[in-house]
């Protein structure tokens, strides 16, 4: 007495699961006629494989199936397909039936006889629903794919069990404190550890806690009432509420003054805080992932931050290693950020000499990632062919090497680069202001390996 169908219009597609075949068979005509895409299944488990293997958007299922009831396999198909809509039908409605079909996801509940006239706007409804909901799903997919653990580049070691550590605390509900230097990707894995959560749905949002005076912080991360100072002219929510269900970024919370660090102590503990300017407590149910590339044990043991705020932020430590301890990935990430870069500003692929790899190897890179991703941005805009080679890298890469040789011979190779520099590769010029023939120059960029 179960068939299911499935229809498309504008390429939408209607599963009917429904055992009686004739009335399934009619109900398909009916909604193919409407331009949609039709499927029948007659049991809940023919209707389970087409969804697995079908692009199904409305599910019209007949509630007394041979094999399962159909309100409870709403439940089902929400499963496999989270943005598809079902419409249960009944041959012998009642108010409980029709209450549960809608709390386990459906869209509606019909009784038959009573939808000859229904079921076809109801339909269109639905699909319209299950089109909108298909865009967020997918829009939703790119994001956590975007910010996943696979996002982040390298074949290192080092990153490699990096990443495997904090996959294990993404999936638990564990305060985590991210430690490493400056643009080793902190906020990249804040986001990888949210998006694959069991929060992934709700909001992640990002403060850096540098960025404000201590009263304006207090102001962003707890909110305030109206009155509560000069300009507070309506009640704000703070970062705390808007991040609830989700999880809340604090970047560079070495910085949070001590009296900040107390309150937001008491929201680890117990997930409760007092607006600025309030007296009753607000709630909030938030997941809270730190970074700082400070020794917050050091700034503890000076009384400059507190110890029990850091005893509650370290439970689940994960230190992010700088560029200098991933070499092996520089070659991977330059390409990538390159590739990046050339599509921003319109041009065309580029292929990186072993020099200028050899160059980025060595350099120090204070500002790890984030350092060389503005190298391959400068590099993309300055590139004029298809070769990347080393004169398009910074003076200081070209001289790194070399700054603690004073030989004659490093002296006059330190000089000439220079001088390179700033002609930005022109050698006629760079001849003339070193006061010696093109030729002598060629000779000497020879000599000293500079020819590119």
């Amino acid at each position: 007495m179960t068939q299911i169908l499935f229809q498309t219009v504008a390429n939408q597609t209607v599963l009917i699961i429904d055992d009686e075949k004739q009335l399934n068979g009619l109900l398909s005509r009916i909604i193919g006629l409407e331009g949609y895409t039709v499927l029948q299944a007659y049991t809940g488990k023919e209707a389970l494989k087409l969804l697995l293997n079908e692009d199904i958007e409305v599910v019209i299922s007949d509630v007394k199936l041979p094999d399962v009831n159909g309100i409870e396999l709403v439940k089902k198909v929400k499963e496999v397909r989270p943005y598809a809509e079902v419409i249960n039908l009944t041959a012998f409605g009642n108010i409980a039936d029709g209450v549960t079909a809608i709390k386990n996801g459906a869209f509606d509940y019909l009784v038959k006889g009573d939808d000859n006239d229904k079921i076809i706007p109801l339909l269109s409804k639905a699909a319209d629903k299950a089109k909108l909901q298909r865009r967020v799903y997918e829009l939703e997919k790119k994001i956590s794919g975007q910010y996943s653990f696979d996002s982040i580049l390298g074949i290192s070691k080092a990153i490699k069990d990096t990443i495997a550590l904090a996959r294990r605390v993404a999936v638990t509900d564990t305060t985590v404190l991210l430690l490493g230097e400056t643009g080793t990707g902190k906020e990249v894995f804040a986001q990888a550890i949210h998006y694959e959560s069991p929060r992934k749905a709700n909001p992640f949002v990002a403060l850096n806690c540098s960025g404000f005076t201590a009263e304006l912080l207090e102001s962003e991360l707890f909110g305030y009432r109206a009155g509560a100072f000069t300009g507070a002219n309506k009640d704000k929510k703070g970062l705390l509420e808007e991040a609830s269900g989700g999880t809340l970024f604090l970047d560079e919370i070495g910085e949070m003054n001590l009296d900040l660090q107390a309150k937001l102590l008491r929201v680890l503990e117990n997930q409760t805080f007092i607006k600025v300017g309030d007296t009753s407590t607000s709630k909030v149910n938030v997941r809270i992932i730190a970074a700082t590339n400070r020794d917050l044990q050091k700034q503890a043991d000076e009384g400059k931050f507190r110890l029990d705020l850091y005893y509650r932020l370290s439970v689940f430590s994960i230190t992010l290693p700088s560029l200098a301890e991933r070499k092996e990935d520089i070659p991977l990430l330059a390409e990538y950020y390159l590739d990046q870069f050339a599509k921003k500003v319109n041009k065309q692929s580029f292929k990186i000499d072993n020099q200028f790899l050899d160059l980025l190897k060595k350099h120090r890179w204070k500002g790890n990632i984030r350092e060389l991703k503005n190298i391959m941005e400068r590099v993309a805009i300055l590139a004029d062919s298809e070769i990347i080679t080393s004169s398009l890298l910074p003076f200081e890469f070209h001289t790194q090497t070399d700054n603690n040789s004073f030989s004659l011979e490093a002296v006059e190779k330190h000089h000439i680069q220079k001088v390179l520099h700033h002609t930005s590769g022109n050698k006629t010029e760079t001849a003339r202001l070193l006061g010696i023939g093109l030729t002598t120059l060629y000779r000497k960029l020879e000599e000293y390996g500079l020819n590119t």
